[in-house]
């Protein structure tokens, strides 16, 4: 066992280039391209949607990026994954946080592959055949699609090519995103490009980016500008601190943090650009509808929220000159987005596996079989999906809630000083991270809890645990794994973490 574990703390990235490509692997995924124009167009007012912008910018300063900052930091200092980590920084008896965040992370990542596999469906079918041309036809495939067993299969093929990519350990990690990250990026920069250069593109830039100041009086704005900020940049979800673990002193914690929130969320804009450019200049300019009817179709349609970008996109496409192999391209990389987050995922409890004393073949096969059927019934049920979505989701905040407390058990200004400002190739960091740290991001967190708690007792069946979108199933769900959790801490603090010294190279 102690071999294995010394080959696994000695592995790092081989660059800086390596590492702040995987790490913007991490960041940038489907919640990006898929999740975050929807978001915006859900959160927008009559006005515009630049409201929720600041909002969201707000929330990179102030709780991603210093949340990033100290998964770099615990990262590469302990050198384990996360249960062991949290448990290093906060003592044993905090191991039980470690090893629920850990937990969120993976419960993401059951629906996530299945989102991933549908990422997959959609570019061999945009590349195979014509694209649909009414909304019929869109949602009959969609419908003959989801009510097959394709979703599984494709499930499986999400799920093979992340074992694949995580096989070797860092190295393979690496390689990959050196791959996947600068391809999206093409491909996401000539997917902007041209739907810039569509007729009418510009109204909807201008909804994108337009303000309704009184909007930002609503806490529902605030919490979905935190979680979509928290899904966008993976901040508190302890991927960051798993590939820390690899990361060389000179490789900057304070650096990487910045810019990788800052990559993403320019990535976020950029497929905000390519969305609601596209959709404005065909839905508005060549079909006539209104922004209120264009806004309708962009917040609610299809199943699960996932209309716009697997019901209409390609029709959209299907509307523009050289339209085809320009969704071949956006599901490519979409499909390259998911996947670069979902290797991640997967590196996150095999890390914790390896930490126990599992070889990574083992410790990955065992992973991957247990995403796969778990997420079976996401891949069977788009309702299922959609409550997983929602009551992880959520749960990020208290994640990051509990990486928050285990700095302030550790010591704030102690890591800061000795992990971070003895780096002399990185940006000084201040006390203020030392403050954000100790105050906002936990009391943040309590708060626009409490706001989401008082809005969603108003709805109907709150009180109801088998609803999919209640206070009491997020409720149910988080008591039964903390509970878990917290009768099984001693057992996980004594198998799931490991003494070791901190490497100053």
């Amino acid at each position: 066992m102690k071999q294995a574990l010394d080959a696994c703390t000695q592995q790092r990235f081989s660059s800086r280039l390596g590492l702040l490509l995987s790490a913007l692997g991490i960041a940038v995924g489907t919640g990006n391209i898929w999740r975050f124009p929807r978001i915006a167009a859900q959160m927008g007012g009559e006005g515009g949607a630049g409201a929720f912008i600041i909002a969201w910018l707000i929330f990179l300063f102030i709780w991603s990026i210093p949340l990033i900052i100290a998964e770099y930091a615990l990262g590469r200092k302990y050198r384990q994954g996360v249960v062991g980590t949290i448990a290093s920084a906060g003592g044993k008896k905090t191991a039980w946080m470690g090893a629920f965040i850990a937990f969120v992370a993976t419960a993401i990542c059951f629906f996530y592959a299945v989102i991933v596999g549908w990422c997959i469906f959609y570019f061999f079918t945009s590349l195979t055949q014509s694209l649909p041309t009414s909304t019929e036809t869109s949602m009959n495939i969609w419908n003959s699609f989801q009510s097959s067993y394709w979703p599984m299969l494709t499930h499986a093929c999400a799920m093979a090519f992340g074992a694949w990519a995580i096989w070797k350990g860092v190295s393979s990690i690496e390689r990959v995103n050196k791959i996947l990250i600068p391809t999206l990026l093409g491909i996401v920069l000539l997917a902007v490009i041209r739907a810039l250069t569509l007729p009418g593109a510009w109204n909807g830039i201008s909804y994108l980016f337009t303000p309704e100041l009184s909007q930002l009086a609503k806490p529902r704005l605030w919490l979905e500008a935190l979680t979509q900020n928290a899904w966008d940049t993976g901040a508190g979800w302890g991927l960051f601190m798993t590939y820390a673990a690899y990361m060389r002193r000179e490789h900057s914690a304070v650096k990487n943090a910045f810019t990788t929130g800052i990559g993403n969320n320019f990535v976020s804009i950029l497929a905000a650009l390519m969305i609601f450019g596209t959709v404005f200049a065909i839905l508005q300019t060549e079909m006539g509808m209104s922004r209120p009817e264009i806004l309708e179709i962009m917040k609610t349609s299809g199943p699960a929220s996932t209309g716009l970008t697997f019901i209409w996109m390609p029709q959209l496409f299907s509307r523009m000159f050289l339209g085809h192999p320009l969704c071949i391209l956006f599901f490519l990389g979409l499909t390259f987005a998911g996947f670069s987050s979902l290797i991640a995922m997967l590196e996150l409890p095999t890390r914790i596996l390896v930490d126990k004393g599992l070889k990574r073949p083992t410790a990955i096969k065992l992973v991957v079989a247990i995403i796969y059927l778990m997420g079976i019934p996401s891949a069977r049920s788009l309702g299922f999906l959609s409550n997983q979505d929602f009551v992880w989701s959520v749960g990020l905040m208290v994640s990051g809630a509990f990486v928050a407390i285990t700095l302030m058990r550790h010591g704030i200004s102690k890591i800061r000083i000795e992990e971070i400002l003895t780096d002399p190739s990185d940006w000084k960091l201040g006390r203020w991270w030392d403050l954000n740290i100790k105050y906002f991001i936990s009391i943040a967190a309590s708060i626009l809890l409490i706001w989401w708690f008082t809005m969603a007792s108003s709805t109907d069946q709150w009180w109801n645990p088998f609803s999919s979108f209640s206070i009491a199933t997020c409720l149910a769900q988080w008591a039964v794994i903390l509970t878990i959790l917290g009768i099984l801490n001693r057992w996980i603090g004594e198998n799931l973490v490991y003494k070791i010294e901190p490497v100053h190279e």
